[in-house]
């Protein structure tokens, strides 16, 4: 029986953070031997915003090989740069015109984003990229057909979409595009910021002492989180009205392996000074690992990502060749 196909992108923005390898790696990395993995860094999604380009290259590059220093291999995943497979940008379109403005302009994200550019600056500011981030991140999972894709909570509304417009593309041209599930593990899918643990980790904050980064030098993370907010209480227990300590537990628990009521139950009669100090030595301990992988493999990127995308093409060019014949752009005996 041949193996369900996974699918997993992240956007070549900002700096990986220690919620991004708990949330999306970690769990990409347990999945490589049960399913037919494809990774990919999202540098045209990086697009949707401005983005200094030497400073694009650079995410990108630093990213692919944080992947591979993060556990996923290269023999097992089809790693590669978004834009090196260019069916791409040809499905983008095509999913574009099989969806509508109301469809895309009621995504959460694009909600908020647009938003924030909006009362700063204007509607006229609001880039074109932001609306149509749901069809690309379509035609991304279609190009794949995959089963399944791990996501954050917050990326759930576009699968759905994605779900939405492989019914519609199947019943209306009689495709055979799979219905994508998406995954949200159970534990550490939210990781929260370090100053502000009512907000999500970003790799984007412009305050560094929000996240742990995973280039970070291990002993400064260790003492973010030993600067990390927590309240006044000082008890150890699992509670909406205890974010700090929540996303302490939160971010131990998936270090550890463990599910949150363990870590709950471990460090009960512990003070915040305990907690602190285990969870920081156990993201020192990781990065300390994860940076050592990293130097052995970040010259050798540019090799690794041309033959991933070599791979991926064959599936991508597969599954827009189904489409265009569907949509009667090419003939469908050729």
């Amino acid at each position: 029986m041949d193996k369900k196909r996974i699918l997993s992108g992240i956007t070549a923005t900002g700096k990986l953070t220690l919620a991004n390898y708990i949330g999306a790696i970690k769990n990409i990395v347990n999945f490589q031997d049960e399913y037919e993995s494809y990774v990919f860094i999202a540098d045209l999604h990086a697009l949707t915003l401005p983005i200094d380009p030497k400073q694009l290259n650079e995410n990108k590059k630093n990213i692919y090989a944080l992947f591979i220093a993060c556990g996923i291999d290269i023999n097992k995943t089809t790693l590669f740069f978004q834009s090196d497979v260019m069916e791409h940008g040809m499905m983008n379109w095509l999913i574009a015109t099989n969806t509508t403005i109301g469809e895309l302009s009621r995504m959460t994200q694009f909600k908020d984003k647009s938003q924030k550019i909006r009362t700063s600056n204007g509607m006229e500011t609001i880039p074109t990229g932001l609306l149509m981030y749901p069809t690309l991140m379509a035609g991304d999972i279609l190009l794949y057909d995959a089963d399944l894709i791990p996501v954050g909570a917050d990326q759930k509304q576009h699968v759905e979409l994605t779900r939405n417009i492989a019914q519609r593309l199947n019943n209306k041209f009689k495709t055979d595009f799979k219905i994508p599930q998406p995954y949200i593990p159970e534990v550490g899918a939210r990781i929260m910021s370090l100053s502000d643990p009512t907000k999500k980790m970003s790799k984007s904050d412009s305050n560094e002492k929000s996240a742990i980064y995973l280039l970070d030098d291990p002993e400064i993370a260790y003492k973010k989180i030993l600067k990390a907010v927590t309240d006044s209480e000082g008890n150890i227990y699992l509670s909406d009205t205890k974010p700090g300590i929540k996303n302490l537990l939160s971010i131990y628990s998936a270090l550890k392996n463990i599910s949150l009521l363990q870590a709950e139950k471990y460090f009960k009669d512990k003070n915040y000074g305990e907690l602190k100090t285990e969870v920081g030595i156990s993201i020192k301990d990781l990065l300390t690992q994860i940076q050592k992988k990293y130097n052995e493999v970040i010259n050798k990127v540019d090799e690794y990502a041309k033959n991933g995308a070599k791979k991926a093409q064959i599936l991508a060019n597969k599954n827009l060749m189904k489409l265009m014949k569907a949509l009667g752009l090419k003939n469908e005996n050729k």
